[in-house]
């Protein structure tokens, strides 16, 4: 069989329709998106979302399509890598009490298709931005509002020297090696 390459993908409109038998169906690939990525208080999405965020604040090229497969979320332009972790205390299911902010840190194997499996665990990236959906009100809370997150930057180094192979870390943790910044205050932190 003849090697599969790797397919780039390309930024869609959203006006893009479903096809069947040659034909366009009714159905866009914008209808997707609000089905599947409305909910942006879920854990899963609101997770994309963060790193959405990031991307914007750091001026990363959104023209580029997000690469799942990666060992990392993003990556500048400059060549920093960033791993992006998020976390709330209202969940969108029904809670007795607000969450506990925890974060993932645990090391990770690294899969690549020039080279196969890493060996080891590690971290992969240069900096972990932690952010945190702050609000409390479950009325006023809104993810695009981003007046109601904050961010916790960490070089990985020090997560490593401070934390070595611990698989989470608690806002309280964080807190005491980072201080919280601003949407705007992102940039200056990781570029500097």
């Amino acid at each position: 069989m003849k090697e599969l390459k790797e397919i780039k993908t390309k930024i869609k409109t959203g006006d893009e329709k479903l096809i069947f038998k040659d034909k366009k169906l009714n159905y866009s690939i914008l209808d997707f998106w609000r089905w599947s990525n409305s909910n942006i208080l879920s854990n899963a999405t609101r997770g994309k979302f963060a790193e959405f965020i990031v991307a914007s604040a750091l001026e990363i090229n959104l023209q580029n399509s997000n690469d799942e497969w990666s060992a990392y979320d993003l990556e500048t332009d400059n060549g920093i890598k960033i791993e992006v972790k998020t976390s709330a205390y209202i969940q969108s299911w029904s809670q007795k009490n607000f969450s506990r902010p925890t974060f993932s840190i645990k090391p990770a194997k690294y899969w690549s298709s020039k080279n196969g499996m890493t060996k080891s665990y590690k971290r992969h990236s240069d900096f972990y931005v932690f952010c945190l959906l702050k609000e409390k009100d479950q009325e006023k809370i809104d993810p695009l509002n981003l007046d109601q997150w904050e961010f916790y930057v960490v070089k990985t180094k020090i997560l490593n020297k401070k934390f070595s192979n611990q698989k989470t870390i608690s806002l309280g943790k964080i807190k005491k090696i980072s201080n919280a910044l601003l949407y705007n205050e992102l940039s200056e932190k990781i570029y500097n």
